[in-house]
């Protein structure tokens, strides 16, 4: 199979205090196919389930993408090729999730996509920015001003509440927070009443919730998350989905994350699965069933 994976195509498997001061409101602005199939429109999804799709004959532009991404790590007898040469496009407006046994390269995959690694050869772009030609202080202005990170480890500032920890990358960059946006987050997120509170005084799934609404609230073109519920009980797990779901179905955000869970997979729009470097299928609106099995696949290989 083609190492490529772009584009969207029909499914063919069955299956109140506050710390941070918070200004005024500011805008900002496969599965294979058959032949002949390439452009057509899928149809829509079930309510409340899956971000809308264009219209027909239409393609989302990319949010990313990469091509002829190659990552290597030593050299000689002792090189090892986390990546092989992969193309692939992320829609913006969409919920990617990128899956593969331990090993596959996903999240090398992921880290290269979000400027976190530097591949060994290939270009990776944001929109249209590549980041080849960046430096290191580039690379970071670009991550903090363009991108969001959910992490299994929360990696929030102790000695910070919860709201001014959900601040701390705008003020670090000196941007001023939508506040209407901020009070929408939080209390979506169910976090009004502790916004005040220390991490220490937080539950995992609240710290977890105090991490998806720092990556949101400033309104980044992508939010990539690695193994965003891997440290979470199933309840916390189906919260943190349910908010990334509604940032790309209410807020239009594009949302990538590596998982090894299908039930996590199962809640995107786009599946990308890989081995050895490579992206070996895509499934397209999956199930959890169809995932399983690919999985399945993948590993008895």
């Amino acid at each position: 199979m083609a190492n490529t994976a772009s584009g969207r195509h029909r499914r063919t498997d069955d299956s109140d205090e506050r710390g941070p001061v918070i200004d005024e409101p500011g805008a900002r602005p496969r599965a294979v196919e058959p032949e002949g199939a390439a452009g057509a429109g899928n149809e829509g999804p079930g309510a409340g389930e899956k971000s809308p799709e264009s219209g027909p004959g239409e393609r989302r532009r990319p949010a990313a993408r990469a091509e002829r991404l190659e990552k290597h790590y030593g050299e000689g007898e002792a090189k090892v090729t986390a990546l092989a040469g992969v193309d692939v496009e992320l829609a913006a407006g969409e919920f990617t999730a990128i899956m593969g046994p331990s090993g596959s390269g996903k999240s090398t995959l992921m880290h290269c996509l979000a400027g976190l690694d530097r591949p060994s050869s290939g270009e990776v772009y944001i929109g249209e920015t590549p980041l080849s030609g960046m430096s290191d202080r580039e690379a970071t202005e670009l991550r903090r001003d363009r991108l969001g990170f959910i992490f299994q480890s929360f990696n929030l500032v102790p000695s910070l509440s919860a709201a001014e920890n959900i601040t701390l990358p705008s003020d670090i960059a000196g941007r001023r927070v939508d506040k209407d946006f901020f009070v929408e987050v939080t209390e979506r997120l169910g976090l009004a009443g502790r916004l005040d509170h220390r991490p220490s005084e937080l539950s995992g799934g609240q710290q977890q919730r105090v991490a998806c609404a720092r990556a949101l609230v400033a309104r980044p073109e992508l939010v990539f998350g690695d193994e965003p519920t891997g440290s979470l009980d199933s309840n916390s797990s189906k919260e943190v989905l349910g908010i990334l779901r509604s940032a790309v179905d209410d807020d239009g955000q594009t949302v990538v994350v590596v998982t090894h869970d299908p039930s996590v997979a199962a809640r995107a729009d786009r599946v990308l699965f890989l081995t050895d470097g490579r992206i070996v299928e895509e499934l397209t609106e999956p199930g959890l069933e169809a995932i399983s099995r690919v999985m399945t696949d993948i590993e008895r290989s």
